[in-house]
Formats: C-alpha cells, sequence, structure tokens
C-alpha cells in the first residue's frame, strides 16, 4: 500500500537553497512514491512579526516554486494551510492534551524567545509545534520528508499522537520523519556555524532560488573559509567554511564525498572550489527560475491548483477532524431536516 506523507515551508522570507536540498528536492526525487500532501504553512508564519501586505503574494510564491522546482498537482496534494479551517481546530484539541513542559523544552521556542522582549513573545511562539503536529496528524501522514534541524518537531508530533490516542482511543497515525542524506543541513555563506536562513537580512548570507543568477555567484565566491587551502572535508571548526562549500556541491551533484573530492582534485585553491559550486548551483537554478517566470505569468494558474489541492485535503482533513472530536467527547452537529 502507498505510504502517504505531507511536509511544507513557511511564507516568509526568501526561499534558499537550504529549502531546496534539505526539504522540496526530496519531495519531488520521491513524489511518485508516495500519496502526498504539500502545504504552504502560513499559520505558521505569523507566530513572529509579519508584513500583513506580502504575506498572500509570499504564499503565492512558496507555492509557485513547488511547482517550478518540479512537483506535479496532477499526482501531489498542493495546498494553503489556511485554506483548511480543521487545521485551526485540531491544534485546541491536540493543544488541550499536550503538557506544557513538552512545549517550553523545544530548542526553536527558546532560541527565538532570547531574541525578543519577553511581553513580545507571542503565544504562537510556544504552541506552534502543536500546530504542526495537527497539519501532519490530520492527514495520517506515515512520513514526514524534513531537514534535521526538524527532527524535535517530529518527535514532539509523535509523543502527542501517542498522548491523544492512549487518553482518547487509537485516532492518528504515528508518524515518521526522512532526512535527506546529503545537504541535510546547509550553513550561511557568511557564518558557516549557522545554518542558512530564508529571513536572514544579512548580505551573502543565503542564495536564495530566485535570487539574479549573477548575485547567486557573487554570493558563493564571498563565502567564509578560512587562512589555509586544504578542500577536505572535515569537523573541525576550523574547516567550517570549506566544509559547508563542499556539502552545496555534494547536494547539488549527488555524489559521494570520494567522488566530489576526485571531481576536485585539480582545484589549486578555495578560488577554485568557490567556482565549482557557484557554477553547479547557478546551472541548478537557472530552470526553476525559467519555470517560475512562466507559472507566474498567470497568477490565476497558481489560484486554480491551491483551490484544487483545498478541496482534495478537506476531504481527509475534516474526516480526521471529526473523528477526534467525537473520540473526545463532543457533540456533534447534525443536519437539520424541514418539516
Amino acid at each position: 500500500m502507498t505510504k502517504r506523507v505531507l511536509s511544507g515551508i513557511q511564507p516568509s522570507g526568501n526561499l534558499t537553497i537550504g529549502n531546496y536540498v534539505g526539504a522540496i528536492r526530496q519531495w519531488i526525487e520521491n513524489q511518485d512514491q508516495y500519496d502526498a500532501y504539500y502545504c504552504v504553512v502560513d499559520l505558521h508564519a505569523i507566530t513572529v512579526g509579519h508584513d500583513p501586505a506580502a504575506l498572500a503574494n509570499k504564499t503565492r510564491e512558496v507555492a509557485a516554486l513547488y511547482l517550478a522546482c518540479g512537483l506535479n498537482p496532477d499526482t501531489n496534494v498542493v495546498f494553503v494551510q489556511s485554506h483548511i479551517p480543521a487545521h485551526s481546530q485540531l491544534e485546541w484539541l491536540l493543544t488541550c492534551a499536550t503538557p506544557l513542559g513538552w512545549l517550553y523544552r523545544m530548542t526553536q521556542f527558546k532560541d527565538k524567545s532570547a531574541k525578543q522582549e519577553q511581553e513580545s513573545v507571542s503565544t504562537g511562539l510556544l504552541s506552534y509545534p502543536v500546530l504542526m503536529a495537527a497539519d501532519i496528524l490530520l492527514y495520517h501522514a506515515e512520513l514526514v520528508p524534513v531537514g534535521d534541524d526538524q527532527k524535535q518537531h517530529i518527535e514532539l508530533t509523535r509523543d502527542v499522537a501517542q498522548r491523544f490516542n492512549h487518553l482518547y482511543g487509537e485516532i492518528f497515525t504515528v508518524p515518521e520523519g526522512i532526512y535527506p542524506t546529503t545537504g541535510a543541513r546547509i550553513m550561511g555563506f557568511d557564518d558557516p556555524t549557522t545554518k542558512m536562513s530564508k529571513s536572514s537580512d544579512a548580505q551573502k548570507h543565503a542564495v536564495h532560488l530566485l535570487d539574479d543568477l549573477k548575485q547567486v555567484h557573487k554570493t558563493i565566491m564571498s563565502a567564509v573559509t578560512d587562512s589555509g587551502n586544504e578542500i577536505v572535508f572535515s569537523k573541525d571548526p576550523e574547516k567550517a567554511g570549506v566544509n559547508n562549500l563542499l556539502t552545496v556541491y555534494q547536494a547539488f551533484t549527488g555524489k559521494s564525498e570520494s567522488e566530489v573530492m576526485a571531481n576536485l582534485a585539480d582545484a589549486r585553491g578555495y578560488g577554485d572550489l568557490k567556482k565549482a559550486v557557484a557554477e553547479i548551483v547557478v546551472e541548478a537554478l537557472r530552470p526553476i527560475q525559467e519555470n517560475y517566470a512562466e507559472l507566474t505569468d498567470d497568477v490565476s494558474y497558481i489560484d486554480s491548483i491551491l483551490a484544487y489541492g483545498a478541496e482534495k485535503a478537506s476531504e481527509v482533513a475534516e474526516k480526521t477532524l471529526k473523528e477526534a472530536q467525537e473520540a473526545m467527547g463532543f457533540l456533534m452537529a447534525r443536519q437539520t431536516v424541514k418539516p
């Protein structure tokens, strides 16, 4: 029986090559193997300050990039999270079944809240892992393809599902995370000790999927390395920049470490390494950008894909929500019959 998968990305910031190799490319490579649901998780985008005027445009942009990268809307359900009210409804049910201590232990909450004034930290920032659990559990997803930074969230989802099932009966499928074998964690080119972020404003930090290709080349050529000249995969913190460049090269070529080193055997220094990485990335982004330009030439096409996806997703989500509500003892609304 075909397994079901679900995943999604927030429409905040600008999608990077880290989002591509860590998530989207996995979806593309495996899309014929699964019963797949991929959403733009716009509800997650409002847990920190956001620009209301930009949210809808960014939501459509992310959906278009899914398709431009190669996701087939005929065989995958592509939709927007907020178009399915069941996501928010199930989140509340799961929140009431989730111990507060589980949420306070979440690393991303600790990191993000530490950067804000206590009074400005939204409750949503604390509880959004429960919304993520609702996203997954609504569709009985057996597998969730994500980057390795989401492992803790997958574990929380499993814990929430198991706790709910213990309290109210076997309603939810307990999911497993699947992670990329290469390129699972692309680091910033300006600081190779920090994960590449689509929300960073720092210049030369990230390569975004829609960056001008000349800028892509320039960003990679400016990547931080070290004072040496040895091109080698290494866990040595001093070699973090070189290791990141090699990781990007490996992720975009799909080669093993030994094959990467063989390909780069003639590189005379870090300049040659950066040039090789830049060329690989530019050529990978070129068709994505061309597809994106064609798709967005007619906005109504993207919207029609999302409307169809919402219809298909609702069929599954509403059924699961009803099962959870009934298990918790809610009086279900009935259709009235005219006398």
